[in-house]
């Protein structure tokens, strides 16, 4: 039965879709089967792994609109193991079909859940039925922050979503695994501070290794390659081989 990790953060640009991308190819490397699932109408996770994602392209956002089954979604990508369910740019948020358990339900009962060994969910920031379906689904949360000022408000909307989901037993296992920071410099005072004010509030062994800023992170995505693959040496690709490393020691 695969783990299920969702990216996720209230705010957006917090480098959730690199973090989903670049996690999930971390993964694979260490002989895991992983499926990598695009829940934000961006769609970029498909740039990540090289895909070209056409108008008539099955989706995750054309499977909760009804339109065919999750598996018909998957796509292969060019590293065997490494699995995607796109994204749909052209989806309107609000529509599809009614219901949080859509996703968890099609995981097991399409076999995806027992054919991989972790299912990574990059999640958009707006609190829908699509973020709902995300947190029923997955037994853990990332949660990657820019160390900035408005950085602990988009962790503390999602910690009241995460807290209105398990008290009314929709995923009563639901756990955070971890905070994540990206873009991260630390000779910067504001980034020291931010880091130390959400370790003081939510605990500070929750905090996971950050990923420092690099520009091989947004050379990857134009590459169409993960980081690991792309740019192997880079204090990013290096970064997240020792965010993953505590991620694993968490679970």
């Amino acid at each position: 039965m695969a783990r299920t990790l969702i990216v996720s953060n209230r705010k957006g640009g917090t480098g959730k879709s690199s973090s989903a991308v670049n996690i999930a190819a971390e993964l694979h490397a260490r002989g895991q089967r992983v499926l990598l699932i695009d829940m934000d109408t961006q769609a970029h996770c498909a740039y990540g792994v090289g895909l070209s994602i056409g108008r008539d392209t099955p989706t995750l956002h054309g499977f909760m609109a009804g339109r065919h089954s999750l598996q018909d979604a998957v796509l292969h990508t060019g590293w065997a193991g490494l699995d995607l369910i796109p994204g749909d740019p052209l989806f309107e948020h609000g529509s599809g079909q009614v219901g949080e358990l859509l996703l968890r339900n099609a995981l097991h009962h399409t076999g995806l859940a027992q054919a991989y060994d972790t299912i990574v969910l990059d999640t958009p920031p707006s609190l829908d039925a699509l973020l709902l379906n995300a947190l029923c689904a997955a037994d853990r949360v990332l949660i990657p922050f820019v160390p900035h000022f408005l950085a602990g408000e988009g962790v503390r909307q999602l910690a009241r979503v995460l807290f209105k989901i398990a008290s009314r037993g929709s995923n009563e296992d639901l756990r955070v695994l971890g905070f994540l920071p990206v873009m991260l410099d630390t000779r910067i005072n504001l980034h020291r501070q931010v880091q130390e004010g959400l370790g003081q509030q939510f605990g500070r062994n929750r905090m996971l290794p950050g990923i420092r800023n690099d520009i091989r992170v947004a050379e990857a995505f134009a590459a169409g390659q993960p980081l690991r693959y792309y740019a192997p040496k880079s204090r990013a690709a290096a970064d997240y081989t020792e965010a993953v490393d505590a991620l694993l020691l968490r679970w």
